[in-house]
């Protein structure tokens, strides 16, 4: 014969002495000594027999006691045990309350080592911490689907084409971060998102370099000893990055080789070694002639603190009337090694600090093609100097 339920009513539940009472199918109330009140539930689970609270009256009132008691009565009934049932939800229920600024921070955090300077920089963050976060950061991770981030990034994914891409990707990884973390995410999110945005319209960009033929009158142009036309003196005749090269300390220069710390060269993933440059006679005459200005041991300084910005060569460039930039001028030093020499290629992409081939290929290749890089320099310097008409091709 089943037990009858719903054994008590509203009306008594205030008045009762302190005490258990059965409302029936295992649901209990109890008053206690104190005068505070009570549910839980009882049910035998693999032979035990367990009391499960369900909270305080009058807080759970006792139509919500009921409908919480069947609840957990049918879990019972699956063969599951209700306070362990309860326990798996409330963990999985935390760990699905994370939103995505915490983990966009946390997989930052994990990446810092594998990014130049451990990210100090912020262009690995930025594309996140302008365009995703805004909208999305207090949005619990588990929530975020394909057309939340359609629509978060649906206002530049043509016109910023590239940053979009970049933001796209950082969100795919801080996603696969999170399913490593045990969150329930959708890690097709993002490929369901570039569904709906479709192809971008926009076309990428090459940044705007000199002629090679062009470059020599230029570098003679640089002549009034100011720190700006020393960088970029120096900028032409290394062909390295703007980064290192603003930040260069006399402590990096020995005779005639300057080393470029690891972390600070950027397209060098998977290098731990610092990087050679090899200065030319003339780039040792620009290093001697900035030395007077240095700064803290910097050889471009700032105006008022730190080291010029690639920003200050550019408008120098600009004032020029010029639509190239900076960092053309790597571009134009590697079209003049392609037209005007022989240099194998994998000299050639060293001087840019380019890594070249597999990484089993690098760890059976032990050179870093100085002596050759350095004979290329030269003769690079020569022709800046010299402002040959027409070169001829050197074989390397």
């Amino acid at each position: 014969m089943a037990r009858p339920i719903h054994k008590l009513t509203n009306a008594e539940l205030n008045s009762k002495e302190p005490g258990k009472y059965a409302d029936g199918g295992g649901l209990w109330f109890h008053k206690r000594t104190d005068g505070g009140s009570q549910w839980f539930l009882r049910y035998t689970s693999f032979g035990r027999r367990h009391e499960m609270g369900l909270g305080p009256y009058p807080s759970v009132t006792l139509k919500a006691a009921r409908q919480e008691a069947e609840k957990w009565r049918g879990v019972v009934r699956d063969g599951k045990d209700a306070i362990k049932e309860r326990e798996r939800e409330r963990r999985k229920a935390e760990r699905n309350l994370h939103i995505l600024r915490d983990i966009a921070l946390d997989a930052f955090e994990s990446r810092k080592a594998d990014l130049k300077r451990d990210g100090k920089a912020g262009r690995w963050f930025s594309p996140l911490e302008l365009h995703v976060l805004p909208k999305l950061g207090k949005t619990p991770v588990s929530l975020i689907d394909q057309r939340d981030i359609r629509d978060t990034l649906a206002p530049i994914w043509h016109d910023k084409a590239d940053t979009a891409r970049k933001a796209m990707n950082r969100l795919s990884i801080v996603m696969r971060h999170a399913a490593a973390l045990g969150l329930d995410v959708d890690l097709q999110a993002t490929e369901k998102a570039k569904a709906l945005l479709g192809k971008q319209r926009h076309k990428a960009q090459n940044i705007p370099a000199l002629n090679w033929r062009d470059v020599p009158a230029f570098y003679q142009s640089l002549d009034s000893g100011s720190i700006t036309e020393n960088a970029l003196r120096m900028l032409i005749l290394t062909a390295v990055r703007s980064y290192p090269l603003r930040h260069m300390h006399l402590d990096q220069i020995a005779g005639d080789i300057w080393t470029i710390p690891a972390d600070a060269m950027k397209g060098r993933v998977g290098a731990t070694s610092d990087f050679r440059v090899p200065l030319s006679q003339e780039a040792r005459r620009v290093v001697s002639e900035a030395t007077p200005f240095a700064r803290n041991g910097f050889l471009f300084p700032g105006v008022r603190k730190g080291v010029i910005s690639d920003m200050t060569m550019s408008k120098f460039m600009e004032r020029r009337g010029m639509v190239e930039r900076p960092h053309g001028f790597r571009s134009s030093f590697r079209d003049w090694v392609a037209e005007a020499t022989k240099a194998p290629h994998e000299v050639a992409e060293t001087a840019l600090g380019h890594l070249t081939g597999s990484a089993v290929e690098r760890s059976y290749r032990r050179t870093d093609y100085f002596e050759q890089r350095q004979s290329l320099m030269e003769r690079w310097s020569g022709s800046l100097v010299e402002h040959e008409k027409n070169p001829k091709v050197v074989v390397l």
